[in-house]
């Protein structure tokens, strides 16, 4: 079955140097994203609540983004990328996340549960 890809947009006040290192670094992830993140060359494991998934590292680009695919999805064309854009004139910094569901009715949990993951991310940045 084919996934839904999804974007979703949000604000947040906060410098692209410092937001890349909090999406880059493993370290960083673990303080919102996923409870441990290790990682060993392109691979990184993401463990939540005990259970481990394993991406690999498809695209770093210093300062803009980081692009990830889950290991289990290698025959199809699905990511996750987190994104950093920054408003040419008024210097606002947005976090734009790409990721695909299973399907379109998983769409809606899915950004739920990306919107409460940068929530926990201001909260640690102070954003």
């Amino acid at each position: 079955m084919e996934k839904v890809k999804f974007e979703i947009e949000v604000p947040i006040h906060a410098s692209p140097n410092m937001l890349y290192q909090y999406i880059s670094s493993p370290s960083n992830l673990q303080e919102w994203f996923a409870d441990k993140v290790n990682s060993r060359g392109k691979i990184y494991s993401f463990i939540w609540e005990g259970e481990e998934e394993l991406a690999e590292l498809v695209t770093k680009k210093a300062g803009e983004r980081i692009r990830w695919k889950w290991v289990e999805s290698q025959d199809d064309d699905s990511f996750f990328e987190i994104r950093i854009d920054v408003d040419a004139l008024t210097k606002g910094v947005t976090l734009v996340v790409t990721d695909f569901a299973e399907d379109a009715d998983e769409v809606e949990e899915s950004k739920q549960l990306w919107e409460n993951q940068i929530v926990e991310l201001k909260h640690t940045i102070g954003a």
